[in-house]
């Protein structure tokens, strides 16, 4: 059965008060966490809330230090340091998690907008560049041989291999290796594209 404490009065435990304190906490005792979190709980907030800024979450992140507490009473060690130090120790850590994981989120969301977003275009603009292009190449395909027309009409606009034109036009092979070598560089040429 727990004992009740003899310095639950009106004045905050002392140091040597709160190892004795957080020795009873680490046995279970929930009325001597009531006395640890009272005398504790304002500071952890004033810690957390120096760090973290937002109040809520502030609040948030003095509760999880205040139920670190009372599952790791067993692991403080008074000939560390106060049980005052150990607190503030695990409360500025527990803000600093908080600020990381927040600016980590808001990190992973600006890449994700980032990603997500398009450069706007001109669509019309890009419709008539289209349409100017479009019609250059049909003018310079109409300067073209028939045969190198042909082959260059079958190998880029039906996607056939040079074999296939070959075969399609019955004409040899090298032949029109040469007849597509030419006409594209009439193309090219005529296209005004540089290399």
């Amino acid at each position: 059965m727990n004992q009740p404490l003899p310095f639950r009065s009106a004045a905050r435990p002392g140091p040597a008060d709160l190892a004795e304190v957080m020795q009873q906490v680490a046995r279970g005792d929930k009325q001597a966490f009531s006395t640890l979190y009272d005398a504790l709980a304002p500071m952890v907030f004033g810690i957390v809330v120096r760090v973290v800024r937002d109040p809520a979450q502030s609040e948030e992140v003095a509760q999880e230090v205040m139920l670190d507490l009372w599952r790791q009473a067993a692991r403080y060690r008074s000939d560390a340091g106060s049980v005052t130090t150990w607190t503030a120790t695990l409360a500025h850590r527990r803000a600093v998690d908080r600020v990381r994981t927040v600016q980590a989120a808001a990190d992973r969301e600006q890449a994700q907008a980032a990603r997500e977003h398009h450069t706007a275009f001109d669509e019309v603009a890009e419709q008539v560049e289209t349409r100017l292009d479009s019609e250059q190449v049909r003018r310079c395909l109409r300067g073209l041989t028939e045969l190198q027309h042909q082959a260059v009409t079958l190998a880029y606009y039906g996607g056939l291999t040079y074999r296939e034109v070959a075969q399609t036009l019955r004409t040899p092979l090298p032949t029109i290796k040469t007849r597509m070598r030419d006409g594209l560089i009439r193309l090219r040429d005529c296209m005004g594209v540089t290399t």
